[in-house]
């Protein structure tokens, strides 16, 4: 059976990469884990900035993969955010790189990763404001801009999520649920 060395250079890049950053992971060192010589990254890939997006394009699909897979066209746009919100925040706390990245960030302040990180969120807002679009065209939510109202309710989340834990207790997913309802569904006009 052929080895697939691409295959090969590509896992232990996202090994050494989850493992290391990006800032401190070397084409050495990725060759190293790989178990093949450094030449051999180059047959596939120019540069260490090449490799990584490589790797980012793969988490992003899989990203992508995971909303439409826990999109239920049954259920309701709002319960439907909420869900899809939920899966990936958990993707983002539970994969090793997207975990990596928010520490280089947070540490060093490395802009790959920095751009990395945005890339994430621009793929999480890019498919909340396609779903967006389909309710407005659906008439199940008022009209406005999607990218827009994506951009809102991802922050939202974010917030209610992330941001509140760290001085408030921690909301549980049913009460960020309801939140999500009662500011983008109901609004804080009296009725």
């Amino acid at each position: 059976m052929a080895v697939d060395r691409k295959q090969q250079v590509v896992e232990a890049a996202a090994k050494s990469f989850a493992l290391f950053g990006y800032k401190a992971t070397t084409m050495d060192g990725v060759a190293k884990i790989a178990g093949v010589g450094k030449g051999t990254i180059y047959t596939f890939f120019a540069n260490k900035e090449e490799l990584f997006q490589h790797i980012m394009n793969t988490m992003l699909l899989e990203m992508k993969r995971m909303a439409e897979s826990a999109y239920n066209e049954q259920l309701t746009f709002f319960d439907n955010l909420h869900i899809v919100l939920e899966q990936l925040l958990e993707f983002r706390e539970q994969h090793e790189l997207a975990l990596k990245l928010s520490q280089e960030v947070r540490e060093i302040g490395t802009p790959v990763a920095v751009e990395a990180l945005q890339q994430m969120e621009r793929a999480v807002v890019s498919y909340i404001a396609k779903q967006v679009a389909v309710a407005v065209e659906r008439g199940t939510i008022k009209p406005c801009e999607p990218e827009m109202t994506a951009f809102v309710m991802l922050k939202l989340y974010m917030a209610l999520t992330v941001e509140w834990k760290l001085k408030h207790k921690p909301l549980e997913k049913m009460q960020v649920a309801q939140y999500l309802r009662f500011y983008l569904e109901q609004g804080l006009a009296p009725e």
